[in-house]
């Protein structure tokens, strides 16, 4: 598992030192890439095979994956969600942002939100 791995390396006391300013998703990533030459494959071939890893199909269905894969899942998506999350010390942070939307264009009706007295 290159995610074990990785997380031994960054927290064995002899590499620690030379470690501290690499993160641990290059690790993760640097493992995968000997992982999949060692298997034989081209580096395209292994960071494209590390990229789908990295990368959550919104058509997915979450419900049938496995704990471990579900974990997997949602660490992804708290990285990404800190990395795009914007704080009051960023320097582009806006406070109160108002949209107006436009009025114009036809709505759209959902299947759910249809009325029916028989369903309820």
């Amino acid at each position: 598992d290159c995610s074990m791995a990785a997380e031994q390396l960054k927290n064995n006391p002899r590499h620690k030192a030379y470690l501290e300013g690499v993160s641990l998703h290059q690790l993760r990533k640097l493992y995968s890439l000997l992982k999949g030459h060692l298997g034989g494959e081209s580096l395209a071939e292994s960071l494209e095979k590390f990229r789908q890893e990295e990368t959550i199909d919104p058509e997915e269905d979450m419900n049938k994956l496995d704990d471990k894969e579900l974990a997997k899942r949602k660490s992804i998506m708290d990285e990404l969600f800190e990395k795009n999350r914007k704080t009051k010390d960023d320097p582009d942070f806006i406070y109160d942002i108002e949209v107006e939307f436009p009025q114009d264009e036809q709505l759209e009706s959902c299947g759910w939100d249809m009325e029916s007295g028989e369903e309820i």
